[in-house]
């Protein structure tokens, strides 16, 4: 058997890797109707910290990136026939370049750069149609993937730990830091200890203890709420009337080197899930349907202000624990988080978490993103005795976490995890030494069925 292996992140950590049970509700399955509120809402929950949390960080509406899952869920159902129960949410790998499109930009430059994310999923759904999927991973093994994931987590990691320790001002705070460590705490023993649904929802449960603990210290500020409507209309971002429609250079450099990267991501999510489920995902509906189902759900969402979206691991492992399958889970669960989104008292009450709670969570949160890159080395079996290795490796790690930055003319910039994955991808096609993706990579992750 050949070293590379597709990776399996966050799923993994929820003991999915043998799946034999027979499901109790299957992919087509309509649940009864006393049945379908609660495993919807399991769902929601699972996937309703993440999802807020990137909004959050990036500087965009939670409102909107309720809305935007939801839609964009939705559209991924119908693109695969209904065959692909996933849900898909805020994508934590575009954090830094939407983030940077915001500031510099305003949310018109962040829903341009979203639309451009999503357009190369639909540009490469259209090549694997046409040539298959083997492709992908000979240019994104896990050599190159793996690094820039880890970048992605580090470099993230003074943005988590500011907000985890300083006051509104800025300034150090023991009160605020004390908020995040509780928070932190209490997120790392429902990780560690918490059993079946409860291990599924470790960051909303995180946040629920800081949010109360942050209560009792007399951090959190209500009157959000109190002025909240229970119904009020999200302030939707839409192109052409929010924001003059401009696409740059530099947007695209941002972005679709990010977009390229999150295609392992997705592969390694469908082959998971295929594993679960107990269906050959990558040949039926296939491969190029479920990355334009994710590129689909990532323009919906730059058409109305919501951030780039993916594929849920959270989700998946509900899966795994409830052998509840149906489709038509995954669709209540994005029509709640559709109304959700219209809500609000929940929207002020999301706004009123203090930053200290997100920044506790995101302390765990984005060191275990840079931690499924490290796993992603391990578990490819990436030989580090391989001079060719560790230099792809090295090269990757200290561009992307150092900042490096390339100016070209035009005022086109290539920076940090963008310009890693670059020259990434390049190292790894022009060195000598590179072996090609092991022909039956896909049958050995997929044939495996339950009994």
């Amino acid at each position: 058997m050949d070293k590379k292996k597709t990776i399996k992140r966050e799923t993994n950590q929820l003991g999915v890797n043998n799946m034999n049970n027979k499901p109790i509700l299957d992919v087509t399955d309509v649940p009864k109707s006393s049945q379908w509120l609660t495993l919807s809402l399991q769902h929601l929950f699972s996937m309703f910290g993440s999802t807020i949390l990137v909004p959050y960080l990036v500087g965009l509406s939670p409102a909107l990136a309720l809305i935007s899952s939801g839609l964009g869920t939705l559209a991924f159902i119908l693109i695969t026939k209904g065959k692909v129960p996933a849900y898909l949410g805020s994508s934590f790998a575009y954090i830094i370049p939407i983030k940077l499109l915001n500031e510099t930009g305003g949310p018109g430059a962040a829903m341009i750069g979203t639309f451009i994310a999503g357009l190369v999923y639909g540009i490469v759904a259209l090549v694997i149609s046409k040539s298959g999927h083997r492709w992908v991973m000979n240019i994104l093994p896990p050599i190159v993937v793996g690094p820039v994931i880890i970048v992605i987590g580090l470099a993230l990691s003074s943005t988590a730990v500011g907000m985890a320790m300083n006051n509104p001002a800025g300034k150090y705070s023991m009160l605020h830091f004390s908020v995040g460590l509780v928070t932190l705490a209490a997120t790392i023993i429902f990780s560690i200890y918490a059993k079946k649904m409860l291990s599924i929802i470790p960051i909303l449960a995180g946040i629920i203890i800081g949010y109360i603990y942050a209560l009792i210290v007399g951090v959190v500020d209500f009157t959000p709420v109190l002025k909240a409507h229970w119904f009020e209309m999200p302030a939707f971002v839409f192109p052409f009337v929010s924001y003059k429609v401009k696409i740059t250079w530099d947007i695209i450099a941002l972005i679709v080197p990010v977009a390229i990267v999150t295609l392992s991501e997705h592969i390694g999510h469908q082959l998971v899930l295929s594993k679960v489920v107990g269906r050959d995902y990558i040949r039926d509906p296939g491969l190029h349907r479920s990355i334009l189902g994710d590129g689909t759900a990532t323009l919906i969402s730059s058409l109305i202000g919501g951030p780039p979206k993916t594929t849920y691991g959270e989700n998946i492992g509900v899966l795994a624990i409830t052998r509840v399958y149906s489709v038509y889970v995954i669709a209540g669960a994005a029509v709640f988080a559709i109304i959700f989104g219209f809500i609000g008292k929940i929207t002020a009450l999301i706004q009123t978490i203090p930053t200290p709670v997100m920044g506790g969570v995101s302390i765990l949160l984005f060191g275990i993103i840079a931690s499924s890159g490290l796993r992603m080395l391990v578990d490819s079996k990436v030989d580090f005795g391989d001079k060719r290795n560790l230099v792809v490796s090295s090269v990757i790690l200290v561009i992307g976490i150092g900042g490096a930055v390339v100016k070209l003319p035009y005022n086109i910039q290539i920076q940090g995890m963008a310009l890693a994955a670059i020259i990434g991808v390049l190292l790894n096609l022009i060195l000598p030494g590179r072996q090609a993706a092991d022909e039956n990579m896909f049958e050995e992750e997929t044939n495996k069925k339950p009994a």
